[in-house]
């Protein structure tokens, strides 16, 4: 398959900005990193005035063209290119939004090498001829399922990290618990930290790292209910131990509650709506997905 331009950023130097250097352009006017800039200008295709290469120091005139490479040039993250399922539920020439599926690591790590969404990803950009590395937003549990940004290059990742938390990007999840909490809403406010000697597990600690997560109950069936949240703060496992705290731990969470393979393979947890601030045009995106069925199931 044909290769993808690569992607390119550009300006049209407006009069007001006539005199300014390159690199000021590049930061006030594109919004570019200096660690960005300072890997991009060393590229014969890195940044162009008027369809020529120039150093940073230049000075532009009104109405000249300055354009920057944002795509990767090379793959610097390791990850092998390997085939698997990918449910792709937006894309664009900044970023990808995937549809995860539970039991499916984010990114390589021991016993996962090239099973991983990373490896999957960056076969399809293979066979598409795109030029991207493996640059996700943020990421989710192996058993979690659903919504997850990834930019396809460092400049979209950047912008929309910076934007985690903010109103400019919010998520929402679906969880089923075992027990209905009380009250049926309400936010948990609570540091998390590690527990020691464990390698994967987190705790409610003081000492810890603040952590404050919205949850509301929507229905309950079987001893069990179906909450929506939304995270103020992205710690790891940050949900399940809230809500185990509450003594509502997730139904199938092995670490924080209890392991019940013969209803649900993993934590019932479900990124279920995401909404952002595209971070080239600053269009308002926003997308939802349904409860799967091994959570339904578990309310039926």
């Amino acid at each position: 398959m044909a290769e993808h331009a690569p992607r390119r950023l550009a300006l049209t130097v407006a009069p007001e900005q006539a005199g300014k250097t390159v690199d000021t352009l590049l930061r006030r006017g594109l919004g570019l990193s200096g660690t960005l800039i300072r890997h991009v200008k060393w590229l014969e295709d890195g940044i162009l005035l008027d369809g020529v290469r120039v150093h940073t120091d230049r000075r532009a005139a009104a109405g000249q063209l300055l354009s920057v490479r944002v795509s990767d040039d090379v793959r610097r993250s390791g990850i092998v290119s390997a085939p698997g399922a990918l449910d792709i539920v937006y894309e664009d020439a900044d970023l990808l939004v995937l549809n995860k599926a539970p039991g499916v690591p984010c990114h390589p790590g021991p016993g996962h090498f090239d099973d991983t969404l990373g490896n999957f990803l960056l076969y399809y950009y293979d066979q598409s001829g795109e030029c991207a590395d493996y640059h996700p937003v943020h990421r989710l549990d192996r058993g979690t399922s659903g919504l997850m940004v990834v930019a396809k290059h460092p400049h979209a990742q950047e912008r929309l990290k910076r934007a985690l938390h903010t109103s400019a990007f919010r998520r929402g999840y679906l969880a089923v618990c075992q027990g209905v909490p009380v009250p049926a809403e309400g936010v948990v406010d609570a540091p998390i930290g590690p527990v020691p000697g464990s390698l994967m597990a987190r705790r409610i600690d003081p000492a810890g790292q603040s952590a404050r997560t919205r949850y509301q109950v929507l229905c309950a069936a079987h001893g069990r209910a179906l909450v929506r949240l939304e995270l103020d703060t992205g710690r790891t496992h940050q949900i399940r131990v809230h809500m185990a705290s509450l003594g509502c731990p997730l139904t199938g969470d092995f670490l924080y509650g209890t392991e019940e393979r013969a209803l649900i393979s993993r934590p019932a947890l479900h990124s279920a709506r995401l909404s952002l601030r595209h971070p080239i045009t600053g269009a308002a995106l926003s997308w939802q997905l349904p409860l799967p069925e091994d959570m339904k199931r578990l309310l039926e």
